[in-house]
């Protein structure tokens, strides 16, 4: 590590702290050469893996990009679009693998989109399982009902599920 006031690279750490949520260590460092002292922030490197095979970071703002279309003109808030960034991009860290599968990110938006707002759900839904017709939206509002009825506690009217 060069000392971002003299270049040195003669540096040690004096205090190592993990982040609240885990994903970051903040380090205390001093320089040997100026005797200064300085913060480094480590964070997890997380990537996606596209379909062509090609690598890049993961960004939680452009996984909140294609849920903000879905979301236009719909009572979502940029705190809400933000609070669905934190819970994917948390999700992801958790499973402790550098690398996802572009898939597995759309597939960790679809959970909280749904609880979030339905008729958006639906709309990114439809776009990311690639809804041929609207049959696909019929079994697809078919078992939101029935979630809806069961978490509800209501019995399920036959032929909904």
């Amino acid at each position: 590590m060069h000392c971002p006031f003299c270049r040195a690279t003669d540096t040690r750490v004096v205090d190592s702290r993990v982040s609240e949520d885990g994903g970051s260590i903040r380090r205390r460092r001093t320089c040997a050469g100026c005797e200064r002292r300085f913060t480094t922030v480590e964070q997890m490197l997380l990537s996606v893996v596209k379909r062509s095979g090609a690598t890049e970071p993961f960004t939680r703002e452009k996984a909140v990009a294609g849920v903000r279309k879905a979301c236009k003109g719909r009572p979502v808030s940029e705190d809400d679009l933000a609070r669905l960034g934190q819970e994917v991009e948390d999700t992801l860290r958790g499973s402790g693998c550098p690398e996802i599968a572009a898939h597995e990110v759309g597939l960790a938006i679809l959970g909280p989109l749904r609880r979030l707002d339905e008729v958006a759900y639906l709309r990114f839904a439809s776009v990311y399982r690639a809804f041929d017709s609207a049959d696909d939206f019929v079994k697809e509002i078919g078992e939101l009902r029935a979630d809806g009825l069961a978490a509800a506690g209501a019995p399920v009217p036959a032929g909904t599920g």
